[in-house]
């Protein structure tokens, strides 16, 4: 009789009661309060409806970080319907292929993807009905003549969403979530966070990305304020880190990074200290105690699209705040422990059974719990090969510490097989990062004739820094076995998604070409 199914939607109808008159939104010069944001939220599941998108109908929304996107995670779920927040990095075929794929019937824009959403449409047919945001204020006129709906949730494991990998390797994969898994994972980032109704989030990750790591539900859940961003810029970051009282952000190391080296960060560390999550790739020792100079204190996260974002992160200790600010950084490097409502995670052999918790013997990091997917979207077959036991791999090579944090050693794909000799990308990686002159580097395998594969490095020199191949080759091999030193690098800008991740296959594209 007690029971209620879990929906993060509630999050907002309880924040609108508690904290009605409190801002909920800033984007731009438009700021809604939580009482204006969730009837927003009501009449865009009422205006879905009156068009065809509710029942399980798959609504995709392509846009940047807006007051929209973030009203459509709450709109699509109370019509009744499944959020598919696109990757506004992806190609125009790529958009039309997970629209298809998500049988996805309405496509919500902002008016920056005007010639994008017509492209789509014409691929796609008349079938596809367009919402357009911005501009002449479609969208608003859409939410205004609508009547508010809230569509009550009977299973909690019912798909909430579907989000996209980012497909470097084929088609990309339609990732199901369930309202179970977003409402938990939400409160483990509020938990870890420490986000609270006196916090300001600033939306420097991508919301279309793990739902922004269910951050979209979580801030609300909080009663904080969601400041949206629409672009990564260096410059209006600091102006918010420094004017717009921004509490808490989340990024990926590579991001940090350029707000670590940007002109802005020479004026200081802030006059309080900001919460930032990062993750989508390990952060450099380096990175974490610039980040921490810079009155920035970092919290490492790990996860997959396929785990609802962030299922692990390295709990701090307090005894750990005696250590100095660089052992604090390599400590810090690690991936860490489940998150409070994850399960006990797990590093497997190829057979599928632990390795010893030595910090030495190296396996498969593989998880299981409410913050796993429900599976691939029309997609058995690879559902089954992610998971053959109920344990989801990961692919993520790595080792599980005495004290039970794991770290990762490397992806399985990015393992460089030197003469037999197995070298771990990321080890170089830090390598080089401890270098004064080097702002990021990626280590990938090159082919070579005597040796099969030899580690080639891509860097990206801080500014006004120099540095030579042979110099940065001897640090290498100052601090590693003389092996795992590069055979070459490589000076210039990293390609990256839009999440802000090193796309490390155009790289091994590039070594090949360059052989």
């Amino acid at each position: 009789m007690s029971f209620e199914p879990l929906t993060p939607t509630a999050f907002l109808k309880r924040s609108a009661l508690v904290f009605g008159d409190r801002i909920a939104v800033i984007d731009g010069e438009r700021r809604f309060t939580y009482s204006e944001f969730y009837r927003r939220a009501l009449q865009f599941a009422g205006a879905l409806r009156a068009i065809g998108g509710g029942d399980r109908a798959r609504v995709a929304v392509l846009a940047p970080n807006t007051h929209m996107l973030l009203e459509a995670h709450y709109g699509v779920p109370l019509a009744g319907a499944v959020l598919v927040a696109l990757n506004q990095r992806f190609t125009a075929s790529d958009l039309t292929y997970a629209i298809r794929h998500s049988d996805a019937h309405v496509l919500i824009y902002d008016a920056e993807f005007e010639s994008v959403a017509r492209e789509i449409a014409n691929a796609i047919g008349g079938k596809l009905k367009l919402v357009r945001a911005g501009g002449d204020d479609e969208y608003e006129r859409w939410l205004a003549a609508a009547t508010p709906h809230a569509e009550p949730v009977i299973d909690e494991r019912g798909m909430i969403s579907i989000n996209y990998t980012s497909g470097t390797t084929g088609q990309p994969k339609g990732v199901m979530y369930h309202h179970r898994g977003a409402y938990l994972q939400a409160l483990a980032m509020v938990a870890h966070m420490r986000l609270d109704s006196s916090s300001t989030y600033l939306w420097t990750l991508p919301m279309f990305h793990c739902n922004g790591w269910c951050f979209t539900w979580g801030v609300t859940a909080a009663g904080a304020t969601h400041l949206c961003l629409r672009k990564l810029d260096a410059a209006l970051i600091w102006r918010h880190l420094r004017e717009s009282g921004v509490t808490h952000f989340c990024a990926a190391p590579t991001v940090l990074i350029m707000i670590a080296w940007a002109e802005q960060a020479k004026q200081g560390r802030l006059a309080r200290v900001v919460q930032a999550g990062t993750g989508g790739a390990p952060p450099t020792p380096a990175i974490l105690t610039r980040m921490a100079e810079l009155g920035i204190d970092v919290t490492h996260l790990y996860g997959l699209t396929e785990t609802f974002g962030p299922a692990v992160l390295c709990e701090w200790r307090d005894e750990w705040n005696k250590q100095t600010v660089v052992a604090q950084g390599r400590i810090k490097a690690r991936q860490g422990v489940g998150n409070v409502i994850a399960q006990e995670l797990r590093i497997v052999d190829i057979d599928g059974r632990d390795v010893p918790a030595d910090g030495e013997t190296m396996g498969e990091i593989a998880l299981r719990g409410n913050n796993v997917m429900l599976g691939y979207y029309r997609d058995d077959e690879a559902t089954q090969r992610a998971a053959p036991d109920g344990w989801f791999r990961t692919g993520d090579l790595g080792v599980m510490h005495p004290d039970h944090y794991i770290e990762i050693k490397d992806r399985s794909k990015d393992i460089i097989v030197s003469g037999g000799e197995n070298i771990a990308s990321l080890e170089v990686e830090r390598a080089l990062a401890a270098h004064a002159a080097v702002m990021e580097a990626a280590v990938v395998a090159g082919p070579d004739l005597k040796w099969g594969e030899v580690p080639v490095a891509y860097v990206t020199l801080k500014p006004g820094a120099a540095a030579t191949e042979a110099e940065l080759i001897a640090h290498v091999r100052d601090l590693l076995a003389h092996f795992k030193a590069p055979k070459k690098v490589v000076f210039g800008e990293l390609p990256k998604n839009a999440t802000g991740k090193i796309q490390k296959f155009v790289l091994r594209e590039r070594a090949k070409r360059q052989d």
